[in-house]
Protein backbone atom coordinates (compact mmCIF):
# COMPACT_ATOMS: atom_id res chain seq x y z
CA UNK A 1 0.00 0.00 0.00
CA UNK A 2 1.29 3.09 -0.70
CA UNK A 3 2.05 5.79 1.88
CA UNK A 4 3.39 8.86 0.19
CA UNK A 5 0.45 10.01 -1.63
CA UNK A 6 -0.56 13.70 -0.74
CA UNK A 7 -3.96 13.53 1.54
CA UNK A 8 -7.24 15.67 2.15
CA UNK A 9 -10.09 15.32 4.01
CA UNK A 10 -13.84 15.05 3.80
CA UNK A 11 -16.23 13.46 6.39
CA UNK A 12 -13.60 12.88 8.73
CA UNK A 13 -11.60 10.38 6.60
CA UNK A 14 -8.48 10.95 5.31
CA UNK A 15 -8.32 10.42 1.55
CA UNK A 16 -5.68 9.72 -1.24
CA UNK A 17 -4.87 10.97 -4.42
CA UNK A 18 -2.22 11.23 -7.22
CA UNK A 19 -1.45 14.40 -9.26
CA UNK A 20 0.35 14.56 -12.23
CA UNK A 21 1.44 17.35 -14.25
CA UNK A 22 0.17 21.09 -15.16
CA UNK A 23 -2.90 22.55 -17.13
CA UNK A 24 -6.58 21.76 -17.40
CA UNK A 25 -7.72 19.77 -14.92
CA UNK A 26 -8.36 16.15 -15.62
CA UNK A 27 -10.37 13.79 -12.82
CA UNK A 28 -9.98 10.38 -13.45
CA UNK A 29 -12.18 8.05 -11.00
CA UNK A 30 -11.63 4.35 -10.64
CA UNK A 31 -13.09 1.08 -11.29
CA UNK A 32 -14.21 -1.22 -8.44
CA UNK A 33 -12.41 -3.18 -6.67
CA UNK A 34 -9.22 -1.12 -7.95
CA UNK A 35 -7.87 2.41 -7.22
CA UNK A 36 -6.00 5.04 -8.40
CA UNK A 37 -3.35 2.52 -9.86
CA UNK A 38 -5.14 1.19 -12.82
CA UNK A 39 -4.87 4.83 -14.34
CA UNK A 40 -1.11 4.56 -14.52
CA UNK A 41 -0.90 4.55 -18.47
CA UNK A 42 -3.28 7.86 -18.59
CA UNK A 43 -1.24 9.13 -15.83
CA UNK A 44 1.95 8.69 -17.51
CA UNK A 45 0.13 9.95 -21.23
CA UNK A 46 -1.70 13.43 -20.01
CA UNK A 47 0.45 14.90 -17.43
CA UNK A 48 2.23 16.87 -20.10
CA UNK A 49 -0.18 18.27 -20.95
CA UNK A 50 -2.98 18.38 -17.75
CA UNK A 51 -3.08 18.55 -14.46
CA UNK A 52 -4.15 14.61 -13.87
CA UNK A 53 -5.67 13.47 -10.38
CA UNK A 54 -6.75 10.68 -9.89
CA UNK A 55 -8.22 9.79 -5.89
CA UNK A 56 -8.72 6.92 -4.24
CA UNK A 57 -12.53 6.18 -3.13
CA UNK A 58 -12.71 5.44 0.65
CA UNK A 59 -11.23 1.69 1.86
CA UNK A 60 -9.45 1.56 -1.27
CA UNK A 61 -5.49 2.54 -2.00
CA UNK A 62 -4.21 4.28 1.15
CA UNK A 63 -7.20 6.01 2.09
CA UNK A 64 -9.28 5.70 5.48
CA UNK A 65 -12.06 3.29 5.63
CA UNK A 66 -15.61 4.34 5.57
CA UNK A 67 -17.23 4.60 8.49
CA UNK A 68 -20.66 3.81 6.97
CA UNK A 69 -21.33 0.34 5.48
CA UNK A 70 -22.68 1.81 2.01
CA UNK A 71 -20.53 3.94 0.17
CA UNK A 72 -22.95 5.99 -1.94
CA UNK A 73 -22.41 7.19 -5.20
CA UNK A 74 -23.40 10.82 -4.44
CA UNK A 75 -21.04 11.00 -1.12
CA UNK A 76 -18.70 9.81 -3.66
CA UNK A 77 -18.75 12.22 -6.19
CA UNK A 78 -18.57 15.12 -3.58
CA UNK A 79 -15.66 13.23 -1.88
CA UNK A 80 -14.34 14.25 -5.64
CA UNK A 81 -15.49 17.88 -5.78
CA UNK A 82 -13.75 17.95 -2.34
CA UNK A 83 -10.28 17.15 -3.82
CA UNK A 84 -11.42 20.17 -6.68
CA UNK A 85 -11.68 22.77 -3.81
CA UNK A 86 -8.93 20.93 -1.66
CA UNK A 87 -6.48 22.25 -5.04
CA UNK A 88 -8.72 25.09 -5.52
CA UNK A 89 -9.71 24.00 -9.58
CA UNK A 90 -13.06 25.31 -10.25
CA UNK A 91 -13.72 22.75 -13.15
CA UNK A 92 -12.37 19.86 -14.47
CA UNK A 93 -12.90 17.20 -17.23
CA UNK A 94 -14.39 14.23 -15.23
CA UNK A 95 -13.57 10.73 -16.94
CA UNK A 96 -14.62 7.82 -15.18
CA UNK A 97 -14.71 4.24 -15.59
CA UNK A 98 -17.38 1.07 -14.44
CA UNK A 99 -18.10 2.70 -11.02
CA UNK A 100 -15.74 5.35 -11.51
CA UNK A 101 -18.43 6.32 -14.54
CA UNK A 102 -21.89 5.93 -12.02
CA UNK A 103 -19.31 8.31 -9.46
CA UNK A 104 -19.11 11.00 -12.54
CA UNK A 105 -22.99 10.72 -13.61
CA UNK A 106 -23.80 11.27 -9.78
CA UNK A 107 -21.17 14.34 -9.76
CA UNK A 108 -22.63 16.13 -12.65
CA UNK A 109 -25.88 15.51 -11.13
CA UNK A 110 -25.07 17.56 -8.00
CA UNK A 111 -22.33 19.55 -8.99
CA UNK A 112 -22.92 20.68 -12.96
CA UNK A 113 -21.02 23.63 -12.73
CA UNK A 114 -17.86 21.65 -11.93
CA UNK A 115 -17.51 19.54 -14.70
CA UNK A 116 -16.17 20.63 -17.92
CA UNK A 117 -16.70 17.30 -20.12
CA UNK A 118 -17.58 14.41 -18.89
CA UNK A 119 -16.27 11.05 -20.24
CA UNK A 120 -18.00 7.83 -19.39
CA UNK A 121 -16.13 4.64 -20.00
CA UNK A 122 -16.87 1.24 -19.61
CA UNK A 123 -20.24 1.96 -17.75
CA UNK A 124 -23.83 2.30 -17.65
CA UNK A 125 -26.13 4.99 -16.35
CA UNK A 126 -29.60 2.60 -14.99
CA UNK A 127 -29.67 1.14 -11.69
CA UNK A 128 -29.16 -2.59 -11.49
CA UNK A 129 -31.71 -4.95 -11.75
CA UNK A 130 -33.27 -6.38 -8.93
CA UNK A 131 -30.56 -9.95 -9.14
CA UNK A 132 -27.95 -7.58 -9.40
CA UNK A 133 -28.64 -5.65 -6.57
CA UNK A 134 -28.72 -9.04 -4.41
CA UNK A 135 -25.38 -10.18 -6.13
CA UNK A 136 -23.69 -6.83 -5.05
CA UNK A 137 -25.44 -7.20 -1.36
CA UNK A 138 -24.10 -11.08 -1.15
CA UNK A 139 -21.11 -9.96 -2.32
CA UNK A 140 -20.49 -7.35 0.09
CA UNK A 141 -21.29 -9.88 3.05
CA UNK A 142 -18.97 -12.47 1.52
CA UNK A 143 -15.69 -10.45 0.93
CA UNK A 144 -15.90 -8.92 5.09
CA UNK A 145 -16.52 -13.06 6.00
CA UNK A 146 -14.07 -14.21 3.38
CA UNK A 147 -11.49 -11.47 2.56
CA UNK A 148 -11.18 -10.38 -1.02
CA UNK A 149 -8.92 -13.35 -2.20
CA UNK A 150 -12.56 -14.95 -3.86
CA UNK A 151 -12.35 -12.03 -5.80
CA UNK A 152 -8.83 -12.09 -7.04
CA UNK A 153 -9.70 -15.89 -8.26
CA UNK A 154 -13.09 -14.87 -10.25
CA UNK A 155 -13.02 -11.09 -10.97
CA UNK A 156 -10.02 -10.80 -13.51
CA UNK A 157 -11.96 -12.88 -15.97
CA UNK A 158 -14.86 -10.86 -15.51
CA UNK A 159 -13.41 -7.42 -15.72
CA UNK A 160 -10.86 -8.15 -18.79
CA UNK A 161 -11.88 -9.32 -22.55
CA UNK A 162 -10.89 -12.73 -24.44
CA UNK A 163 -8.25 -10.85 -26.20
CA UNK A 164 -6.51 -10.17 -23.18
CA UNK A 165 -6.89 -12.97 -21.10
CA UNK A 166 -5.68 -14.89 -24.25
CA UNK A 167 -2.47 -12.54 -24.94
CA UNK A 168 -1.74 -10.85 -21.80
CA UNK A 169 -1.91 -13.10 -18.75
CA UNK A 170 0.55 -10.42 -16.96
CA UNK A 171 -1.98 -8.31 -16.75
CA UNK A 172 -4.62 -10.72 -15.55
CA UNK A 173 -2.12 -11.40 -12.81
CA UNK A 174 -1.52 -7.46 -11.86
CA UNK A 175 -5.13 -6.86 -12.01
CA UNK A 176 -5.85 -10.24 -9.59
CA UNK A 177 -3.01 -8.99 -7.24
CA UNK A 178 -4.86 -5.41 -7.08
CA UNK A 179 -8.06 -6.86 -6.07
CA UNK A 180 -6.16 -9.33 -3.41
CA UNK A 181 -4.94 -6.17 -1.86
CA UNK A 182 -8.19 -4.21 -1.40
CA UNK A 183 -9.66 -3.83 2.02
CA UNK A 184 -12.80 -5.79 2.79
CA UNK A 185 -14.15 -3.09 4.32
CA UNK A 186 -13.95 -0.40 1.52
CA UNK A 187 -15.01 -3.44 -0.93
CA UNK A 188 -17.70 -4.20 1.16
CA UNK A 189 -19.03 -0.63 1.36
CA UNK A 190 -18.50 0.47 -2.34
CA UNK A 191 -20.76 -2.89 -3.39
CA UNK A 192 -23.62 -1.75 -1.24
CA UNK A 193 -23.41 1.39 -2.88
CA UNK A 194 -23.33 0.73 -6.55
CA UNK A 195 -26.72 -1.89 -5.07
CA UNK A 196 -28.29 1.29 -3.97
CA UNK A 197 -27.38 3.96 -6.78
CA UNK A 198 -30.35 5.31 -8.75
CA UNK A 199 -31.66 5.35 -12.28
CA UNK A 200 -30.15 7.92 -13.89
CA UNK A 201 -30.42 7.62 -17.46
CA UNK A 202 -33.18 10.77 -17.33
CA UNK A 203 -29.69 12.89 -16.40
CA UNK A 204 -28.35 11.77 -19.91
CA UNK A 205 -30.59 13.82 -22.15
CA UNK A 206 -29.92 17.37 -20.20
CA UNK A 207 -26.63 17.23 -20.37
CA UNK A 208 -24.93 20.76 -21.45
CA UNK A 209 -21.36 19.97 -21.49
CA UNK A 210 -19.24 17.85 -24.45
CA UNK A 211 -19.27 14.41 -23.71
CA UNK A 212 -17.50 11.14 -24.53
CA UNK A 213 -18.49 7.80 -24.61
CA UNK A 214 -15.81 4.53 -24.78
CA UNK A 215 -16.47 0.83 -24.05
CA UNK A 216 -14.57 -2.27 -24.81
CA UNK A 217 -16.28 -4.50 -27.85
CA UNK A 218 -15.14 -7.68 -25.30
CA UNK A 219 -16.75 -5.96 -22.60
CA UNK A 220 -19.72 -8.65 -20.89
CA UNK A 221 -20.35 -6.25 -18.08
CA UNK A 222 -21.42 -3.15 -19.33
CA UNK A 223 -22.16 -4.17 -22.94
CA UNK A 224 -21.24 -2.22 -26.16
CA UNK A 225 -24.59 -2.01 -26.76
CA UNK A 226 -25.41 0.10 -23.38
CA UNK A 227 -22.77 2.70 -24.28
CA UNK A 228 -24.72 3.19 -27.49
CA UNK A 229 -27.78 3.38 -26.02
CA UNK A 230 -26.44 6.14 -23.54
CA UNK A 231 -24.68 7.94 -26.63
CA UNK A 232 -27.73 8.10 -27.91
CA UNK A 233 -29.57 10.10 -25.24
CA UNK A 234 -26.63 12.68 -24.67
CA UNK A 235 -26.40 15.61 -27.51
CA UNK A 236 -23.63 15.30 -29.11
CA UNK A 237 -21.93 12.86 -27.29
CA UNK A 238 -19.06 10.61 -29.23
CA UNK A 239 -18.51 7.24 -28.78
CA UNK A 240 -15.73 5.08 -29.59
CA UNK A 241 -15.58 1.31 -29.61
CA UNK A 242 -12.26 -0.07 -28.89
CA UNK A 243 -11.48 -3.82 -30.11
CA UNK A 244 -10.21 -6.48 -28.36
CA UNK A 245 -11.01 -4.76 -24.71
CA UNK A 246 -13.37 -5.49 -22.10
CA UNK A 247 -14.59 -3.64 -18.94
CA UNK A 248 -11.09 -2.23 -18.39
CA UNK A 249 -10.49 -0.53 -21.72
CA UNK A 250 -8.08 1.80 -20.21
CA UNK A 251 -5.65 -0.74 -19.33
CA UNK A 252 -6.33 -3.38 -22.07
CA UNK A 253 -5.69 -1.10 -24.94
CA UNK A 254 -4.37 1.81 -23.25
CA UNK A 255 -3.23 3.19 -26.79
CA UNK A 256 -6.30 3.33 -28.66
CA UNK A 257 -8.08 4.27 -25.18
CA UNK A 258 -5.92 7.53 -25.30
CA UNK A 259 -5.99 8.33 -28.84
CA UNK A 260 -9.85 8.60 -28.00
CA UNK A 261 -9.22 10.64 -24.65
CA UNK A 262 -6.93 12.99 -26.47
CA UNK A 263 -9.09 13.89 -29.10
CA UNK A 264 -11.36 14.79 -26.78
CA UNK A 265 -9.29 17.01 -24.84
CA UNK A 266 -8.00 18.69 -27.86
CA UNK A 267 -11.81 19.37 -29.25
CA UNK A 268 -11.80 21.15 -25.55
Amino acid sequence: METTLPTYERRGLRHTYRAEGEGEPLLLLHAFPLSHRMWEPQLGSFSGSHRCLAPDFPGFGASDLPREGASRMQELATDAVALLDHLGISRAVVCGISMGGYVALALWERHPERVRGLVLADTRSGADAPEGRERRLALAERVLAEGPGFLAGEMPAKLLGASTLEQRPELRRTVAEWIAGARPEGVAAASRGMAERPDRTGLLARLSVPALIVVGEEDTLTPPQESRSMAERMPGAELVEIARAGHLSNLERPEAFDEALGRFLKRL
